[in-house]
């Protein structure tokens, strides 16, 4: 028998062993390797299937990322309103059960954020320019539209595509906070922090309007709530406390050219909807504090004759 023709046969000899090894004998370590790229699964195909208590989670610490920078003003009676009519809108939302909470923030700027879960905080500079109940209902049911839509979990799952999944799964694990689930965190702030500097798309902005300007109908309010502050946006001069909005939202005039569109007439002659209301006249500009009543004189004793 030649040489070839033994190297040959022992070549055959040696590929018909290897078929009927195990496969773990025949590739080592494949198998753990195989687990480990499962365990490196991306965060974006995690936030896909995330429960509601993650998205509460989740909204949570976006909300305090917030108020570390601009806390909540220090005005009980326009936090119950903020708060009353915001849980009101949200009831007429498809996700009325989530735990909703609206706030006022300190901070002089024209805008508003939404956070998974339920939380909605506007700016004391947007609040004290409404003119009307309407208007704040109409930028309140704007940022219910963007948490039923679950838009800022979209937008996180795109920007955090890149993070390891098990990474996620510690952070959502009770009792985490450090190593991992510290590192995940301060990622999530991080992308947090960049969505509400660049803004959501354009196409989830005009989702949101279309839809808020429904719930508020829904809840009793004017529909046109929500156009009357896109007008005073389209006017609003070029100024710091407009420059965010403008930076993460469409043009106002688009914005209204597209609701113009899509509302048509239907919503003109929507039976039973207030424009304002005299509790929110009151709460924009209370009246001056009634002043004390002069105290009375004392009384003279009588003398005695």
């Amino acid at each position: 028998m030649s040489r070839a023709v033994r190297i040959s046969g022992l070549a055959l000899t040696a590929a018909m062993l290897l078929a009927a090894a195990p496969a773990q004998a025949q590739f080592g370590g494949l198998d753990s390797l195989l687990n480990k790229a499962k365990g490196l699964q991306k965060v974006g195909e995690g936030f896909q299937k995330i429960g509601e208590q993650e998205e509460i989670k989740l909204g949570g610490d976006l909300a305090g990322m917030i108020m570390g920078a601009a806390p909540l003003v220090k005005d009980e009676a326009k936090q119950r309103y903020v708060n009353r009519l915001g849980m009101w809108l949200a009831l007429h939302s498809e996700r009325p059960n989530l735990p909703w909470r609206f706030g006022i923030i300190e901070s002089n700027d024209f805008n508003a954020f939404s956070m998974p879960g339920g939380y909605v905080l506007i700016t004391r500079g947007l609040f004290d320019r409404m003119r009307s109940e309407s208007e704040l209902a109409g930028v309140l049911a704007h940022e219910v539209a963007h948490v039923v839509k679950k838009h800022h979990i979209a937008a996180l799952q795109k920007s955090m595509r890149d993070q390891a999944l098990g990474d996620m799964q510690a952070y959502f694990n009770p009792g985490g906070g450090s190593g991992i689930a510290g590192q995940f965190s301060a990622a999530l702030l991080a992308a947090g922090k960049s969505l509400y500097t660049q803004g959501l798309s354009q196409d989830d902005e005009f989702e949101a309007d279309r839809m808020g300007v429904v719930i508020a109908a829904r809840s009793g309010y004017s529909p046109f709530g929500l156009v009357g502050v896109l007008q005073t946006l389209s006017g609003a001069p070029e100024t710091k406390g407009y420059e965010l909005h403008t930076r993460t939202h469409p043009a106002p005039l688009d914005r209204i050219s597209r609701l113009d569109a899509a509302m048509g007439t239907r919503l003109d002659a929507v039976p039973g909807v207030v424009d304002d209301l005299p509790t929110f006249v009151a709460l924009r500009a209370p009246p001056p504090p009634t002043p004390p009543a002069p105290a009375a004189a004392p009384k003279r004793k009588k003398r005695k004759p």
